[in-house]
Formats: structure tokens, C-alpha cells, sequence
């Protein structure tokens, strides 16, 4: 009798550990990534130098291209770039702007990217979607999961605190799309992956309880290893649905309306309470608040500067920015005025 199974695509490679970038010459060498070793190296505006100047020694001949920062144009003129060089390979080293920018450039050249890491501000290590800004905004675009990933641990306890603890809002609030998935499932009949879901609420149940945070190495080993998972559940699911729902069309939201705001894990913490709030479900309401509390996160519109009517703008508009996506926010269908009144009420609940 034949064994069915489905066959999941995942990362060739993936290390989570102080030191890992100093393996990526020798990962640059695995044929699987480049058969004859003509490898690009993008790295952001903000550690680049310094990574450069580290990693020059492992890279041999590589070239090196800097992104200045995470839009469309910045993507495409990689993109352009590493067409014109017929590299084999481009390693996309930084936060999750350079990232994004990699991947979608890699994505336009036809070539396989290496995610190196170096915060954990969202799940876009090991994402098929690429956040990049434009004239209009910010959009996700389609491209395929890095080939390999490194998270070098010793440059996440260099980066700014606070993109380090948004990738605990933006974990976290996997539970919140799980919910919308299958409320989308009872009440619209949308076909649900639970594969994908169990990798998202896996992924988010592994942080939301614990008591460390993120001066340790074992809470960034397992906080790195929650987004890599949440990005993978989106692989297997073919869409973001296992790890956005209405908390990030509420982000989507403010960064329409209000673009610089916050960054995207802060905002989907907030959103993925706001969820919970108006789901009337006070448990997971409380434990969401509190692991956002926990780790120094915002919870009401006022900890990112807007104000009450501003979210509320937010919430209203959340709906249209993923069209035929059903959440809370459509399945409720509130009035302007009852977005206000749930606002409000969500502020008291909440707010110190």
C-alpha cells in the first residue's frame, strides 16, 4: 500500500546561534546554493559596514551591494543589478527591511536568497511575502522562501531593543488569524490548512508564556525559531492567512493613515488584542495584554501616539486593505460609531 504524504518545502539550512555568520562562507560553498560560487551580498543601511567588513574574509570574491532601505524601487535596482552580475546567489543580511528587499530582488533576478538575520522584528525571515514601501504606501508582494537561514545571535543583542521585542507582537498575533481563519471557515466555508495552522499556534504559544525575555539567549533562540516557523506556516498554507488577519489589516491600516507610526510587530500586538477584545474572549485577551505588558510592548493606541479617534479611522479602513480576506472586523460589520464605542471601551479595559 503506497504512503501518501504531502511534500513540504523548507529551508536547506537554518542556524539560530552566537557566531552563525561566521558559517556563511562555508554555507556559500554548499553546491545546492551556488555551483560555482558567484554569490551577492546585500546587507541594510544600518550594520552594514560592520558586517562587512566582518564577513569579507569568509566571502571570498562576492560582491557586495548595500540597500538603503526597504521599497520597491531599492528591491528592483538590486534586482537589476544582480541580473546584470548573473550571480548564482544573493545573501540578504540585516533587518527585516533588508530582508524584504532581498527577497523580492532575488525574486526578480530568478536566483535563490539566504536569509541572515540580524533582529527579530517580524516573521519575514522565512516568509514568501516581501513588506516593501512605495508612492502609494506599503504593500506584500509574492516571492519564494529564502533557501537557507542564519540568526546570529550576537548581532540581535546589538540591534535596537525595541525591533528585537516587536517580533513578540508579531508572533503573538498568529493566534488572533488563526481565529479569523476559522471563523472564515464556519461562516463562508473557506477551506482551512490545519497543518499550517498548528505550525502558526505553535510558533506563537511557544513565546506568549514565557517569563524570560530578551537578554537571554534561550528566549531569542526560541523567539528566532517562532518567526522562522510562522513564516513557514504560510509556505505550507500557499498565503498569509495562518498568520495575519484582522490585527494585520489593522496595521496595514495605520500605515496607510498614519505611515511611521510604529513598526509592524509593535502594531500587530496591538491589532491582535483589539481582536481579542472584540471577540468578547477575555482569556486569551489577558494573556495576549499581559506578554505584551511583559515585554515592554504597546497595548492601547496611545503607547504608539495615536489617538483613540485615529485608531478608529484605522479600524474602519482595516477591512479594505485585504479585500475578500473575512475576519472579525467584516463578520462584525460595525458601524463607525460602534468602532468608536468599542475603542473606547477597549482603552478602559486595557489601559492602565
Amino acid at each position: 500500500m503506497p504512503i501518501l504524504a504531502r511534500m513540504l518545502p523548507a529551508p536547506l539550512t537554518m542556524q539560530v546561534r552566537r557566531g552563525a555568520i561566521a558559517e556563511l562562507g562555508s554555507l556559500l560553498t554548499d553546491s545546492r546554493v551556488a555551483t560555482s560560487g558567484r554569490v551577492a551580498v546585500a546587507v541594510g543601511a544600518g550594520q552594514g559596514d560592520k558586517i562587512a567588513t566582518m564577513i569579507a574574509s569568509t566571502l571570498g570574491e562576492a560582491e557586495l551591494f548595500r540597500v538603503p532601505d526597504g521599497s520597491v524601487d531599492a528591491a528592483v535596482s538590486l534586482g537589476a543589478d544582480l541580473r546584470k552580475g548573473a550571480f548564482e546567489a544573493v545573501v540578504g543580511i540585516g533587518g527585516g527591511r533588508t530582508i524584504d528587499a532581498t527577497k523580492y530582488a532575488a525574486s526578480l533576478a530568478g536566483i535563490p536568497m539566504v536569509a541572515v538575520a540580524t533582529n527579530l522584528s517580524h516573521d519575514g525571515i522565512c516568509s514568501p511575502t516581501a513588506s516593501l514601501t512605495h508612492e502609494g504606501g506599503k504593500g506584500s508582494f509574492g516571492v519564494p522562501m529564502p533557501l537557507a537561514i542564519m540568526v546570529d545571535l550576537d548581532f540581535v543583542h546589538d540591534a535596537p531593543p525595541s525591533l528585537v521585542r516587536a517580533g513578540i507582537g508579531d508572533v503573538v498575533s498568529n493566534l488572533s488569524a488563526i481565529e479569523d481563519w476559522q471563523l472564515a471557515a464556519a461562516e463562508r466555508g473557506e477551506p482551512i490548512d490545519g497543518l499550517a495552522c498548528a505550525v502558526s499556534r505553535t510558533a506563537a504559544e511557544a513565546v506568549i508564556g514565557r517569563a524570560d525575555s530578551i537578554e537571554s539567549d534561550a528566549f531569542l533562540t526560541v523567539l528566532a525559531e517562532s518567526l522562522i516557523l510562522s513564516g513557514m506556516s504560510m509556505v505550507i498554507a500557499g498565503s498569509s492567512r495562518p498568520a495575519s488577519g484582522g490585527d494585520h489589516e489593522i496595521l496595514h491600516a495605520v500605515d496607510q493613515l498614519y505611515p511611521g507610526t510604529s513598526n509592524h510587530g509593535e502594531l500587530a500586538g496591538i491589532g491582535a488584542a483589539f481582536c481579542f477584545f472584540l471577540r468578547d474572549d477575555t482569556q486569551r485577551l489577558a494573556q495576549v495584554v499581559g506578554c505584551l505588558r511583559r515585554h515592554e510592548l504597546p497595548v492601547t493606541p496611545g503607547d504608539v501616539g495615536l489617538t483613540e479617534e485615529q485608531f478608529t479611522e484605522a479600524v474602519v479602513l482595516a477591512p479594505a486593505t485585504r479585500p475578500g480576506r473575512y475576519t472579525i472586523l467584516e463578520h462584525l460589520r460595525l458601524s463607525d460609531t460602534e468602532v468608536r464605542e468599542r475603542v473606547g471601551a477597549y482603552v478602559r479595559a486595557v489601559g492602565r
